[in-house]
């Protein structure tokens, strides 16, 4: 009886687990992997083939003392799980299709990369970043530094060299594989920033200078100037009474002084405010990249996408204090970052630019 049963757990684990062996094309054979295809176990995103992505030689130059090619070989594998949807073109999301991608983290393929900034004598802080990302086709995508290397969550933002799809048990939906390696930005709602056959890195520093005032006190800016590339498109000197106020709790930390506090933050979406000044659009959600100015110069670079294009709603809050307070009248938390470094005080200015901008290639 105890032989007859062994036998049976044998043969429900041959017929539930299949090994595939050869690596050839998405959209051809698999990776030769474990597949759990009756949910033997309790992940769900083991259940189908694994297929591999073709990539192409990929360098990294820019603000940097050491540009070349990208050694893959050395770095980790990481994972995430993807709910792919793209704007048509009237602009409504498209689903395409939900996948698990094994790949590089973009935190892993700059790492080791030293910063030299153009702008270091005005401007030494890295959070003015950012990583400008181009595959064989000129295709941009862009992210800041600091949705890279800050964030509470890390290894989000990865470079894809394989992919399986995560199907319905239901409707049993087969969504059609890519066929390249790809950048996938887990985090991103709609995934316009995931393109193909990334070949080119650059990183730089948010192109617009600011005066610079160290240890400014008393600080204070009653007003938010709004630019659209170099035009003025508006300002912020009260927030609308219909924007209704949600709470952070957090702990309050900084990458140089460490524990600020451990109070919440309440304010407004600050999403809410800007999108009537930047519209939804596909090459905002692609390379649109924001600057987040204080009164005292002090900066951070954001892209468009983690303001305005987040699955995970840990939202970036404009907070309004007392009158006079110093360091206000508004300040900017973001609530998905791990350090504070970029909750600027007394916000004075927000510009957006595309790019490659202002002559750069």
């Amino acid at each position: 009886m105890k032989r007859i049963s062994i036998f049976i757990l044998v043969l429900l684990s041959i017929i539930s687990c299949n090994r595939v062996r050869t690596q050839q094309s998405a959209n051809d054979t698999p990776v030769s992997q474990f597949i759990d295809s009756t949910d033997m176990t309790n992940n769900f995103y083991d259940n189908t083939p694994t297929y591999p992505l073709p990539l192409k030689d990929i360098t990294v130059e820019g603000e940097i003392e050491n540009p070349g090619k990208v050694d893959l070989s050395v770095l980790p594998l990481h994972s995430v799980i993807v709910k792919e949807t793209l704007l048509d073109s009237a602009g409504n999301d498209k689903f395409t299709g939900a996948f698990r991608y094994d790949g590089y983290s973009l935190f892993d393929i700059l790492d080791k990369r030293i910063i030299k900034k153009a702008n270091s004598t005005e401007f030494n802080s890295i959070i003015d970043l950012y990583v400008e990302i181009e595959n064989d086709k000129g295709e941009k995508a862009t992210f800041s530094w600091g949705e890279i290397f800050y964030p509470n969550n890390l290894h989000k933002i990865i470079l894809a060299s394989s992919v399986s799809r995560i199907v319905p048990s239901k409707t049993n939906d087969l969504w059609k594989l890519p066929e390249y390696g790809k950048i996938v930005a887990a985090g991103d709602l709609v995934t316009e920033r995931n393109i193909f056959s990334p070949v080119k890195i650059t990183i730089r520093s948010f192109p617009k200078s600011f005066k610079t005032i160290k240890g400014l006190s008393p600080m204070y800016s009653g007003t938010i100037n709004i630019f659209n590339g170099v035009d003025k498109a508006g300002e912020i000197v009260t927030v609308p009474s219909a924007e209704k106020n949600v709470t952070y709790n957090t702990i309050f930390y900084g990458r140089g002084r460490g524990i600020h506090s451990t109070s919440p933050f309440t304010g407004v979406m600050l999403k809410g405010l800007l999108l009537k000044y930047y519209p939804f659009t596909k090459e905002n959600l692609k390379t649109g990249m924001m600057c987040f100015a204080g009164q005292d110069g002090y900066r951070c670079a954001v892209s468009y996408s983690e303001l305005f294009n987040r699955n995970d709603q840990q939202e970036f809050l404009l907070i309004t204090t007392p009158k006079d307070e110093d360091g206000g009248m508004f300040r900017m938390f973001p609530a998905a970052d791990f350090f504070s470094d970029r909750a600027i005080k007394s916000l004075y200015e927000i510009d957006l630019k595309w790019f490659p901008a202002d002559g750069q290639k």
